[in-house]
């Protein structure tokens, strides 16, 4: 089982653990939804907090040979399946980072209600390097950080600091790495000093409130990777050149 599931008073802790990075291959997905569904029946839970085993990485992102336009299609399914999953799970969900959260790893940690990170940590959406976009980040991150720090992040693909990702926005608090769990373990204190029944509809209130649009977003975002991205000559070579271990050659077309 590549995700781990563990119980503690009113918390669900769940993790991906798929040494060395935490790929999330379709696999690791569709089990990874399956435990988010699991987990949202259990009305003894209040809080779901999710991360990847070990200190490298939260996750390195998703399996860049699930991007193959035979694949896209299944792809997209899981991924989104559980971004929507998250964003609709009655519980607070917290996302506990360590080390680099790349890719479709930060898409599926900033779709948590909060992001705790290791000051030595690192956000990126670095898919334009292998001829490809986040598609959740292209449907949301305008809203979530802005446009401009968003296009900075997708068109760029450069990695952020946890401390610049916590000044735009993207994440709620940057810890010492031995003070992470000291800091996860404060915010659990204060959540669970709440009423469970008035969270759930907080945040139940606050999704439906601040996501509005994403949906049709998401599907725009969408169709543009399956109509357009997969129909470049590019995108089929920043994938070859990425499992190859070389510099692409782009054709811009």
């Amino acid at each position: 089982m590549a995700v781990k599931v563990e119980n503690k008073e009113r918390v669900v802790h769940i993790t991906m653990d798929r040494p060395p990075l935490n790929v999330l291959d379709i696999a690791l997905l569709r089990e990874l939804d399956a435990v988010l569904t699991a987990c949202a029946e259990d009305t003894e839970i209040d809080v779901m907090v999710i991360q990847g085993a070990g200190q490298r990485a939260f996750s390195a992102g998703v399996d860049i040979r699930d991007h193959t336009p035979e694949k896209v299609p299944e792809m997209l399914e899981v991924v989104h399946g559980v971004i929507h999953k998250l964003f609709m799970v009655p519980q607070v969900t917290l996302a506990l980072v360590r080390g680099v959260c790349l890719g479709g790893g930060c898409e599926l940690a900033t779709s948590c209600d909060f992001v705790i990170a290791s000051e030595d940590s690192s956000f990126a959406t670095p898919e334009i390097h292998v001829g490809c976009y986040p598609p959740v980040a292209l449907a949301r991150f305008s809203s979530l950080i802005g446009y401009h720090r968003a296009a900075e992040m997708i068109l760029t693909g450069r990695k952020f600091s946890a401390q610049e990702a916590l000044t735009i926005g993207l994440i709620n608090r940057v810890l010492p790495r031995d003070q992470i769990e000291a800091g996860l373990e404060s915010l659990l204190e204060e959540l669970l000093g709440k009423s469970g029944a008035v969270l759930r509809i907080a945040v139940k209130g606050l999704r439906e409130l601040s996501l509005k649009g994403f949906s049709d977003a998401l599907g725009r975002s969408e169709d543009l990777y399956r109509d357009e991205l997969l129909n470049t000559h590019d995108v089929e070579e920043g994938i070859r050149a990425f499992l190859e271990k070389r510099k692409p050659q782009w054709m811009h077309r």
